[in-house]
Parts: structure tokens; C-alpha cells; sequence
């Protein structure tokens, strides 16, 4: 018998039952529209997760204040609490004493009222030393960034991100050399960021602005400042294979500048971002995994669900099969029509079951806010329910092809 004949008899087998195929098809639908959410949301949360990290910047090394238990959260201390530990002279001991670093900067940061021309907006700021470009990958797209004189003298300049800018000038004016009032003291624009738009996380990455450290930590932040006290120090290693090595030699330093005994722990912490970010791919991938092994589950399901079904259908057309065995059809000819009839109908709920996935994974990522993601999530997806198709029908095509013509034709 032709291959094609074969196609025909198993389409027209299919269409004759049109109910009974569609409710076939509906569980291999709903598997495969499960999996390809399931799969899409762990790649979504993937993408945003290493969007994020990535937004800090490559090489990265962040180093911040331990937890202190007797000091308190330094979060909710401000700069006061027994929490901050780091000052501008580590930042400018690792830059002495560590090798392989291209930038090292200190920074305080908060939130403030500006006001320029009668408008006013709140934003954050942060006290920076010039090197906090090249350690966050930012770029100035107007103007200049102030310089090492301008930062040591503690200077009232400002660059500022195009929100700002939008916020208290319009989208027109350029802002360079306009002054503007940070809290109750006079600053001058000399620079705006080049816009990069909001975060995976929602936040927008334009709405801030970057001081000299010594002006913004004394002036700005005020009483909450003693001293040389920073919340954080930025460190961009010239080369991603030296960031462990510097790490371990940062903390070292760290450790002896702060007197810490051997034995006891570190009132500081280093974070690594390229570590952090190949723990976080880690885990959002077995989380993908997870998610679409549970789902995966529902597309056994409607296999089975296609098994029964086909099962039935071999019952039913016993005296079919054996009359066309009887003219001539062979063994494997009937056992080729059936195995068919089933991958088709895995297939078709295959195919629908995709177009549903991808609709409630976009769905699910425009209310989660997550990059919408589907990956190879198509050929895998016709691929798998063809397969599910293949294995669950391989049974009753083989008790199709295993009945004996005679007996066959004698079933009512």
C-alpha cells in the first residue's frame, strides 16, 4: 500500500470522529501549553535576573558593610550605627596596594529634593570619586564628568541621569551649567548621563544624580556623615580572570586595616558579581527545569489519554482492519495507519497547545514584568508531542497490526 494512502486513511479515520479527536488532542494541548509557560516564566526570570547584574557593571566587585549585631542594621542607621565599617582610606588603600584593578571609588548615597526654576523633584544621589564611571559602566552623553581636583576640593557640581534633567528642565533645554538646589545647598550641572532607560526590575536607572563624594557626604547627607565613612566601594578588575585573585586580596587588606583576628569575622563583605551572577543562572535554571518537569507531567497525561483512546478505536474498527488485511494490506501497513493517526493528533494538540503556551507566557511576563522569553520552545515543543504521539500509540497500532484477518471479520 502507498505511503500516501496511508496519510489518507489516517486523516479521514481523524475527521470522522471530530469530537472524539479533539478531546484526544486536549490533553497533549494543555501539556504542551504548560511546559511552554512554565519553561517561558524560568526564562524570563532568568533574563531579568542576569539583566540586572549585568546592569552594575562587568568585573565587578562591590564591597559593603557587614551586618554588625551589636551595631545594628546600618541600613536603618544611616551612617551612624555600629554597622559602617568602611572609609574612603580603605578605597584609596586597595587602590595603592591591589594589583589589577582599573577603577576603585568610595560612595555614599540618599535621596534629596532638587529644585531648579521653580521645579522641583526627588531623586537619589550619590557622592562619587570619578572612577565610578569606569567601575559601573556608565557614560556621559553631554558635558563632562568633574574631575579628581573638583572631588578632592569637594566641589558643588553635579552630573546628573536624563530624568532629572526632563524633570526640572523640559525635554529640550540643555541643562549644562544650570544651577539647581540639592536640598537647601547650590550645585552646578556639568554633565548628563547617556540614558539607559529603566532596570529589569522596574527601576529607572536615569532618575539620579553623582557628586563630588566629599560635597555630597558633608553637604548633602549632613549629620548622618562622620568622617570618611562610605556605604560601599565600586572595584572593576582590568581583566574578569583576576576577579577571585582580587577579591582574596582585598579581603586580606580589608581584614588587616580593620584589625580583625583571625578567627573572628569579617566586618565587611565582598561581592563578587560575576560569582553572583553564575549562582543566580544556576538556580533559575534548575528552577526552569522544575517548573517544566512538573508540567511535563500533564503532557503524560493526555499521552495516555491518547492510548486509551486509540485502544478504542482499535476495537471499533476490528472488521475494518481484517477486511483490509484480507485484500491485501500488510501487517505493517495497518500498523503505520494507526502509529499515524496517533502522532497526528499529538501533533495538531501540540501545535495548538504552543500558540496557547506562548499567549499565557506573554500574558504572565507583561503582569510580572519579566522580558518575555520562548527560547526553542517551538520545534521542542512539535518534537516532544509528535514523540508522546509516537510512544502512547505504538501499543494499539501494534495490536492493530497483530489481529488475525479471519477472526477480524468474524467481530460484529
Amino acid at each position: 500500500m502507498r505511503r500516501i494512502d496511508l496519510v489518507r486513511f489516517a486523516g479521514g479515520a481523524i475527521a470522522s470522529h471530530p469530537m472524539r479527536s479533539a478531546l484526544t488532542a486536549l490533553g497533549v494541548v494543555i501539556g504542551v501549553a504548560a511546559v511552554v509557560m512554565m519553561v517561558s516564566i524560568g526564562q524570563g526570570a532568568q533574563s531579568r535576573i542576569t539583566s540586572t547584574i549585568r546592569g552594575l557593571g562587568s568585573n565587578l566587585l562591590i564591597v559593603s558593610p557587614q551586618f554588625n549585631q551589636r551595631g545594628g542594621n546600618f541600613a536603618n542607621q544611616g551612617f551612624q550605627g555600629g554597622g559602617i565599617t568602611l572609609s574612603s582610606s580603605d578605597a584609596d588603600a586597595i587602590k595603592a596596594q591591589v594589583t589589577g584593578l582599573s577603577a576603585v571609588a568610595g560612595a555614599v548615597r540618599g535621596n534629596t529634593q532638587v529644585i531648579a526654576e521653580g521645579a522641583n523633584w526627588s531623586t537619589r544621589i550619590e557622592g562619587v570619586t570619578p572612577d565610578y564611571l569606569v567601575a559601573r559602566d556608565l557614560e556621559i552623553g553631554k558635558g563632562r564628568m568633574f574631575d579628581e581636583n573638583e572631588a578632592r576640593q569637594g566641589r558643588k557640581v553635579v552630573v546628573v541621569g536624563q530624568t532629572v534633567v526632563t524633570q526640572l528642565f523640559g525635554e529640550n533645554t540643555d541643562p549644562i551649567g544650570q544651577r539647581i538646589r540639592v536640598g537647601k545647598v547650590p550645585f552646578e550641572i556639568v554633565g548628563v548621563l547617556t540614558p539607559k532607560g529603566q532596570s529589569a526590575t522596574g527601576q529607572d536607572q536615569d532618575d539620579m544624580m553623582l557628586g563630588p563624594l566629599d560635597a555630597v557626604r558633608s553637604r548633602v547627607v549632613g549629620r548622618r556623615a562622620r568622617g570618611d565613612v562610605v556605604q560601599q566601594i565600586y572595584l572593576k578588575a582590568s581583566n574578569g580572570d583576576q576577579l577571585d585573585r582580587v577579591q582574596e586580596d582585598v579581603t586580606e587588606l580589608l581584614r588587616e586595616r580593620h584589625k580583625i583576628q583571625p578567627n573572628s569575622d569579617d566586618d565587611f563583605q565582598v561581592q563578587n558579581m560575576a560569582a553572583v551572577l553564575e549562582s543566580a543562572q544556576q538556580a533559575t535554571q534548575i528552577f526552569t527545569v522544575l517548573l517544566g518537569g512538573v508540567a511535563a507531567v500533564s503532557l503524560v497525561v493526555g499521552g495516555i489519554g491518547i492510548m486509551n483512546i486509540m485502544l478504542v478505536s482499535v476495537s471499533e474498527r476490528t472488521r475494518e482492519i481484517g477486511l483490509r488485511m484480507a485484500i491485501g494490506a500488510k501487517r505493517m501497513d495497518v500498523l503505520l495507519q494507526f502509529a499515524l493517526e496517533a502522532i497526528a493528533l499529538s501533533a495538531a494538540g501540540g501545535a495548538i497547545g504552543l500558540l496557547i503556551g506562548w499567549a499565557g507566557a506573554f500574558g504572565i511576563a507583561k503582569v510580572g514584568g519579566w522580558p518575555f522569553a520562548v527560547g526553542s520552545s517551538a520545534p521542542l515543543a512539535i518534537g516532544f508531542s509528535s514523540l508522546v504521539g509516537l510512544i502512547f500509540g505504538a501499543y494499539p497500532a501494534w495490536r492493530a497490526a497483530q489481529l488475525d484477518p479471519i477472526e477480524a471479520l468474524r467481530r460484529e
